[in-house]
């Protein structure tokens, strides 16, 4: 009797603590993800039902700015985050001495030249006086700077590929005038400006797509500029996050940013 009550209290304890023979990640019932609002959790509310069924209980936590979601990431407040590129979170990783990766890519948001004043950049004269604002943050600025350089809008040294800078700037038939703002600030102030340059997701926030003049060439910088999911380094592997990924990267979600996003978002994933 002694042997049968040690060994039903044995296994008790072990499927308290481990669910016997497995680690507790596989446990771990809960997500909790930072998402930009347009498209990122939209994208994820778009799954949440997928998730929810293999037993997951899942907040989407939405964020208006570039910098609480790695925070947030960081001290452990979330599990993953969804709404950066790879080369914004290479640039936060070495500014902040964090280690964040990414998980896997889903998207590609090209960068847009967007104007309430004009309807085709040929409209411009030589001479003119622009304003033009462009995201403040190294990556984002130095890539609206070469979107500009690609369309004749200003010159800059070469070679400097996103690191440039308004500083960088050698020639222009204009009278260039940069003026560097927070990125998700630049759509809802395209009234002050000529021109502005902005990402697609915060030109879809700012519902001002039907303003757009051109849009970067995709070929050579979608890998740079996929926007993906990150995760604290490890968690990468734990169960969690592989379901995660594989609820994401799928057929379904390719059709809904094919549905949604008039081509501003770009799935970056293809499904066997």
């Amino acid at each position: 009797m002694k042997k049968l009550l040690s060994g039903a209290l044995a296994l008790a304890l072990c499927a308290s603590l481990t669910g016997c023979g497995g680690s507790g990640d596989g446990e771990d019932k809960t997500l909790t993800i930072g998402a930009s609002v347009t498209p990122h959790a939209e994208i994820l509310n778009n799954i949440k039902p997928d998730l929810e069924e293999m037993g997951y209980t899942v907040e989407i936590v939405e964020f208006s700015d570039y910098v609480k979601p790695n925070t947030a990431l960081e001290d452990g407040e979330l599990d993953a985050n969804y709404f950066q590129h790879n080369q914004y979170l290479a640039e936060w990783n070495e500014t902040n001495g964090t280690d964040l990766v990414s998980a896997g890519d889903i998207h590609f948001e090209p960068m847009g030249i967007y104007s309430d004043k004009i309807t085709s950049l040929d409209e411009l004269e030589d001479g003119q006086h622009l304003t033009i604002s462009i995201p403040n943050d190294p990556t984002n600025g130095g890539r609206a700077l070469q979107l500009l350089a690609a369309n004749g809008i200003i010159t800059l040294e070469e070679d400097l590929g996103i690191s440039a800078t308004k500083n960088d700037i050698t020639d222009s038939p204009y009278d260039v005038e940069i003026i560097e703002m927070a990125a998700e600030t630049i759509p809802v102030n395209l009234s002050e400006v000529d021109l502005a340059i902005s990402n697609g997701n915060n030109a879809l926030n700012a519902d001002v797509l039907d303003q757009l003049l051109v849009t970067e060439d995709a070929d050579g910088v979608a890998q740079q500029f996929a926007n993906c999911i990150a995760v604290r380094s490890g968690d990468e592997d734990s169960q969690k996050i592989q379901d995660l990924m594989s609820v994401l990267k799928s057929q379904k979600t390719i059709d809904f940013i094919n549905e949604n996003y008039n081509g501003v978002v770009v799935p970056f994933f293809t499904v066997e």
